[in-house]
């Protein structure tokens, strides 16, 4: 699977995409990430991607032709007329390829949106700043708008990096299927029906720890951790 992550500072995502479980996943072929500077898709000297919003209004908003070109360059389509109102949405819909633009009005990222995108062969993220984006961005190029909270962000650069990280966790291969069938929400909606915990405590060595400034006093694993009975186990774990 292929990730195309759109954004103004490339650089950002580097360290955290060079560690771990995604780094692996590149090595070992399973995903492609590639970042594209926005700036490279502009004309003028200053590399302008932002301009004041018509209108009238705080700030700048991110221009519609540079993330135009953006995504026709990634998906092959030939730039006509960069001001026409052409919609590279109908031009691609059949096709495994989904544009997606991070928004505060978008539906809300979920375990079942990454699933769903985990099908994809590329997603191609465009990644906001400053006051927002040109409307026509979200009207006539993406698929869909994404949100990961109500809360107000510098950039859509750390959401691209959690649904990178959430989706790549999906990709068969990237991780051992027991492990995913036992993560929170696996299987929301089934757990939730059942009164059960998205997620059971778990426990590790040693099986007393007493910390240092509490006279006294001692933390245990749970005994019915230490039986071997492994259906009380998972019965209290569901209770848990």
């Amino acid at each position: 699977m292929k990730f195309n992550i759109i954004t103004i500072f490339p650089e950002i995502f580097d360290s955290y995409f060079s560690e771990s479980i995604i780094k692996r996943a590149q090595k070992r072929g399973l995903i492609k990430i590639k970042t594209h500077n926005l700036r490279d898709c502009t004309n003028d000297k200053h590399k302008s991607v932002d301009d004041k919003p018509y209108g009238g209004g705080p700030g700048m908003v991110m221009m519609v032709e540079p993330i135009f070109k953006a995504i026709s360059a990634l998906k092959k389509f030939e730039i006509r007329n960069p001001k026409s109102e052409t919609n590279l949405k109908s031009k691609f819909s059949k096709s495994k390829t989904r544009v997606i633009l991070f928004s505060p009005k978008g539906k809300k990222f979920d375990q079942a949106m990454a699933k769903r995108f985990s099908k994809l062969d590329n997603l191609i993220m465009i990644c906001g700043r400053y006051e927002g984006v040109d409307e026509r961005v979200a009207k006539y190029i993406a698929d869909e708008e994404v949100s990961i909270g109500d809360y107000v962000l510098t950039g859509g650069e750390i959401p691209a990096m959690i649904v990178v990280d959430a989706v790549t966790r999906l990709i068969p291969g990237v991780i051992a299927k027991e492990s995913l069938n036992e993560e929170s929400f696996s299987f929301k909606k089934e757990k939730a029906l059942a009164n059960e915990n998205y997620e059971y405590p778990q426990y590790t060595r040693p099986e007393v720890f007493l910390p240092a400034g509490r006279h006294g006093g001692k933390w245990s694993v749970p005994k019915v951790l230490l039986s071997g009975d492994h259906k009380k186990i998972e019965e209290w774990r569901k209770i848990s």
